[in-house]
């Protein structure tokens, strides 16, 4: 029996798929950019504005080691900006770039999404009302 809709990619050793169909590709490179845990909530807390380590590993709850790890790779993908302050106390700070910038407007969307059709976010919404 044949259809019209195309069967799934199968799934290859590293997790990426073969077959997709090429409107899927530039959504599932996307997610791949962005698409760890970490780095979607450094990008979200830099949306915010420019930050230091510390500040973005406070707001985060990240471990520094992850956090470290995470803002390396947002800044070698082109997401983040490091800026390193010399002068005393000598400071290093994260902002993001216009690429970075340009997913703001996503993150809204997806936190409008979330509060409409996910449970916990709905109460994590209300609990800090």
């Amino acid at each position: 029996m044949s259809t019209d809709m195309e069967e799934p990619g199968t799934a290859t050793e590293d997790g990426s798929t073969e077959g997709q169909a090429t409107e899927v590709c530039p959504v599932v490179d996307a997610v791949e950019q962005i698409g760890s845990q970490w780095r979607l909530v450094v990008l979200h807390d830099l949306t915010e504005g420019e930050k230091r380590f510390n500040e973005l590993k406070r707001s985060t709850e990240a471990n520094a080691r992850t956090l470290s790890r995470v803002l390396d790779d947002l800044q070698e993908s082109g997401f983040v900006e490091r800026r390193l302050e010399e002068d005393a106390p000598v400071a290093t700070y994260y902002s993001l770039t216009g690429k970075g910038e340009s997913l703001a407007p996503v993150f809204d969307e997806i936190e409008s999404w979330a509060n409409e059709w996910m449970e916990s976010c709905q109460a994590a919404a209300e609990a800090d009302d």
